[in-house]
């Protein structure tokens, strides 16, 4: 005969798995934050709890100020691309509730929770505007003496700067003029140089991004706006092996494609430093790789001395896109975090008697029934924390003041479920059910509403997330976590244990305070006739009329026509 699994063995079972759900997260957790490279014990146990939002912790305030060719203030248009794009760029450097406004005419605000790294701050600010130009000679740089200027080399005048003859193409040697000649052998990597403001159809003198090398080199072929996408990851041999460097695959769209194929096999045919491509980020030259051969896919890979963070940070900062003018930090200021920790203490407060007013409520109205609301609370909280903590250390996350409205509000949202399905169990109870059928046959009918109501929340927190930006995106992201979390502690805590607990005598056989009293839930029509004996009125009078205002239509007129009959 087919084995069959009870009530019984099916709620151990669905239990059994949920703390195995839970041990695996706080797992994950311990070891994801304690195996992390970098820091003292001390500081990676303070991982283990979420970090906080700006609002919360407090952070730094930097102002951008927009500097143009022209001097002047740049357009409303350029302001606004540039906000999108650094907001852009501070989600994925772990900041998604960063405070990103505009100021005046040329000036934007950055409020970044903590205490941001220098990277960070520089992945903000920096243009991010790659190039790509022939190389058409490189030099050692210069060693810099005790006391040397910032100004940078100018060449004399009277020097030529028109080429004699028409380059052929970007990396003809006649482009060279005796100017530049002479400005790349007096030029100094350390000097306040500017190379980005160089335009893009003139060759340039510029160095690599550790001032060791300088390069001159012809006019932009390829520029990084025909770039479509960027990837940070291991370097990979012939093979398949990785090779334990970083770097960073780039990926041209269809013009991009065509101008990489058309340069890189005219490169291939050159000898010496000519045979290189120099790739650049705002004027510095970030890799300057040798064209081993032509090519056509529309794909190239960065190399250099890159480490994780910093692959990926530039990955991030092409994938965005360019600023389209560029920045200097006008200020830099520390937000102090006193008004945060007042902030966090109300919001607590209110959840605190939030929930005293729901557990108030469940044992007023479900006596100790209602036990079973706050247990699954408590489950709750402790799944949220985990994914919360896990979203903070493996993906930046902080929680922000609207990120704990999202919590509160999700309290309501799981006590609903639990009415919901309550009541369903007092309706079979009423139509004469034992408590292990009624429980059973309850939670079938609960099921869909709880299930429908639950993807409702989702679907209005997923809209609200892709929508929003900032804080109203914090709201949406925990209240859209809580919804899950909700169907998952119904399915494998909430009805499960209700399944062993309509076992127990002191529920099956309706104690007074059980919440599953048949007296107090009044004397409803069962049925072909059938009624529950009267009990008499007093303190279950006001039950009764509950249970009686509760009838279907159908069993009000059903009991009218077995009264009417029995009175004849």
């Amino acid at each position: 005969m087919p084995s069959t699994v009870t009530p019984q063995r099916h709620a151990r079972r669905a239990l059994i798995g949920l703390v195995v759900i839970i041990l695996a997260g706080v797992a994950l957790n311990f070891v994801g934050v304690l195996a992390a490279p970098g820091n003292t014990f001390a500081v990676k146990a303070q991982s283990l709890l979420p970090k906080l939002g700006l609002d919360l912790e407090g952070g730094t305030q930097i102002i951008l100020a927009a500097t143009t060719e022209g001097g002047g203030n740049p357009t409303s248009d350029q302001l606004a691309q540039s906000v999108t794009i650094i907001r852009q760029r501070a989600a994925a450097g772990g900041s998604p509730d960063a405070q990103i406004s505009t100021q005046g005419g040329r000036f934007i605000n950055v409020s970044l929770p903590g205490r941001p790294s220098q990277a960070t701050i520089n992945a903000v600010r920096e243009a991010a505007r790659m190039d790509f130009r022939p190389v058409l000679t490189t030099d050692a740089a210069a060693t810099e003496s005790a006391g040397s200027s910032d100004a940078p080399y100018t060449p004399p005048a009277s020097l030529a700067n028109t080429p004699s003859a028409k380059p052929s193409n970007g990396s003809d040697l006649a482009q060279v003029t005796p100017f530049l000649a002479n400005e790349f052998e007096n030029y100094r990597c350390a000097a306040d140089n500017e190379p980005a403001k160089v335009k893009a159809t003139v060759p340039l003198v510029t160095c690599d991004d550790t001032n060791t090398q300088k390069y001159l080199l012809g006019p932009v072929e390829v520029p990084g706006t025909n770039i479509s996408g960027a990837t940070a990851g291991l370097a990979q041999t012939s093979q398949g092996a990785t090779t334990g460097e970083w770097v960073v695959n780039l990926t041209f769209n269809g013009t991009g494609t065509r101008q990489f194929a058309q340069i890189s096999e005219r490169l291939v045919a050159l000898q010496g430093v000519q045979n290189q491509f120099a790739i650049l980020l705002d004027g510095k030259v970030i890799s300057a790789p040798t064209m081993n051969a032509a090519i056509t896919n529309g794909k190239a890979q960065i190399s250099g001395s890159f480490t994780e963070q910093s692959a990926k940070q530039l990955a991030d900062q092409l994938k965005f896109g360019a600023l389209p003018v560029n920045f200097t930090v006008q200020s830099q200021n520390t937000i102090s975090a006193t008004l945060g920790s007042s902030q966090l203490q109300a919001g607590l407060l209110a959840g605190l008697i939030g929930l005293i007013l729901v557990f108030a409520y469940a044992i007023y109205q479900y006596r100790l029934l209602g036990s079973v609301i706050l247990a699954s609370l408590g489950i709750s909280a402790v799944l949220t924390f985990i994914v919360l903590d896990f979203l903070s250390w493996r993906e930046g996350y902080r929680l922000s003041l609207a990120g704990v409205t999202g919590i509160i509000v999700s309290i309501g949202v799981t006590a609903d479920s639990f009415i919901v399905y309550f009541e369903r169990i007092r309706d079979e109870l009423r139509e004469g059910r034992g408590l292990e059928g009624a429980v059973e046959q309850g939670w079938r009918r609960a099921r869909r509403t709880v299930l429908a109501s639950d993807a409702v929340n989702f679907l209005a927190a997923a809209v609200l997330f892709a929508l929003a930006v900032g804080d109203v995106q914090g709201f949406a992201l925990t209240l859209g976590l809580s919804t899950l979390i909700d169907v998952l502690v119904v399915v494998l805590f909430s009805h499960p244990i209700l399944q062993l607990l309509a076992r127990r005598p002191f529920f099956a056989e309706g104690h007074r305070f059980s919440g599953l009293d048949p007296r107090a839930l009044g004397a409803v029509y069962r049925g072909r006739g059938q009624f529950r004996a009267p009990v008499p009125e007093g303190r279950t009078g006001r039950s009764i009329g509950e249970a009686q205002r509760r009838q279907t239509i159908a069993e009000r007129k059903a009991a009218e026509l077995e009264r009417e009959r029995k009175g004849d």
